[in-house]
């Protein structure tokens, strides 16, 4: 029987090489792919040393290795997307687009074209048609061209690292072509099985950041496309105490970045409950939102902030993976990436409309993602009006 061809992309770091690996012993023909992402000229860019450890991880598996360059599509539907939507104060998911836009948009049809069943990345997420558990290399994959089955996307095993979040734009036809071999997995284990077998990258640290920044600080790399605007900084009663740098740089729940120029020795930390745009002001509190008063020094009973959010949250662009949400059902939802889970329910407004009606009021600010789980099964989401 013929083998099936596996594209797998390769960042030069330890969860895309145990994916290839894996794949190979469980004996699928693999492809090793490095993809050559965009970066702006004023940062420093350790792309090919990055490049050069995937090579070398593909030598040792003895697979081929290709170098795709989409520095085009990174440029144009994940750079210049986060760049446009903070110039007018929302707060954008740049790593959800670039999961959409770039990995499984240009990168999957690309294998596609080439001649790839499949193609595998090392997220933390898993994937089950009906009932049979597809995480990758553990399971022999069907021939999907004769499947009509629905695919779901689950979370990972290890809620740690978990990262199904940055895949509700995924869908049915997508998923049919996606492995995800490390999803059954916990860290842990990953760097057990890259030692174990000697893998070059076994020890090499996680990379941070967003998809194509790295370690580097968002607000320094927004700063060379938008101009700095200093204002003022409230708190909830309407006094000010501080200021800022500008207002777009700044989203919801952020407790760094301005500087209070009035604080008495007994107060905590001051968290971004509002913001007006236009006015460029900020208010801040010391409650931080969604948690009470925790960690707030004071011998009183502190009450809660004023600026606690909205119950019910619109959302627009939403997809549903598998299957439409049913408005009688309680969900879960997060409103950022690894947050806490909040119990919802989901209102179809349209085909790319919703609303998400939370037990309590949750501040999350506009442009960011809100997605919808049903107990470990994603079921999609949408982006905050």
């Amino acid at each position: 029987m013929k083998k099936n061809i596996v594209f797998v992309g390769l960042s030069g770091g330890v969860d895309s090489a145990v994916s290839a690996l894996l794949l190979k012993k469980d004996g699928y023909e693999v492809v090793g792919v490095f993809i050559k992402t965009w970066h702006p000229d004023f940062l420093e860019c350790n792309e090919e040393e990055e490049r050069r450890d995937a090579m070398r991880v593909a030598a040792f598996l003895d697979i081929p290795f290709l170098t795709f360059d989409f520095e085009d599509v990174y440029k144009k539907e994940v750079a210049d997307y986060m760049i446009r939507e903070y110039k007018v104060g929302r707060t954008p998911n740049p790593d959800v687009m670039c999961n959409k836009e770039v990995k499984f948009g240009a990168f999957l049809k690309k294998a596609l074209a080439m001649g790839a069943d499949f193609v595998a990345t090392g997220h933390y997420a898993g994937k089950k048609n009906s009932s049979v558990f597809f995480s990758g290399p553990r399971v022999k994959s069907p021939d999907h061209s004769k499947n009509t089955e629905e695919f779901f996307l689950l979370k990972s095993i290890d809620p740690s690292k978990d990262q199904s979040y940055f895949l509700w734009t995924l869908g049915q036809e997508q998923l049919s072509k996606i492995l995800f071999p490390i999803g059954n997995l916990k860290k842990t284990e990953v760097r057990r099985l890259a030692k174990k077998f000697k893998i070059p990258v076994a020890t090499k640290k996680d990379s941070q950041g967003i998809c194509f920044l790295g370690a580097v600080d968002l607000k320094e790399f927004l700063k060379h496309y938008i101009e700095e605007r200093k204002g003022k900084v409230f708190n909830e009663l309407g006094e000010e105490i501080g200021y800022h740098d500008g207002v777009v740089f700044h989203t919801l729940g952020e407790r760094h970045g301005f500087t209070i120029t009035k604080k008495s020795p007994s107060d905590g930390a001051y968290y971004i409950v509002a913001k007006d745009t236009k006015k460029n002001i900020l208010v801040v509190s010391q409650f931080p939102p969604d948690k009470g008063a925790k960690g707030v020094v004071s011998k009183k009973p502190l009450p809660t902030s004023p600026y606690q959010g909205r119950p019910e949250i619109q959302i627009q662009n939403t997809n549903w993976i598998s299957k439409t949400p049913d408005s009688q059902k309680s969900y879960t939802a997060q409103i950022r990436y690894h947050g806490e889970y909040f119990p919802c329910k989901v209102k179809l407004l349209s085909k790319n409309t919703a609303v998400i009606i939370f037990s309590n009021p949750v501040l999350v600010a506009s442009g960011q993602s809100i997605v919808v789980y049903d107990d470990n099964i994603c079921l999609g989401g949408g982006v905050v009006v």
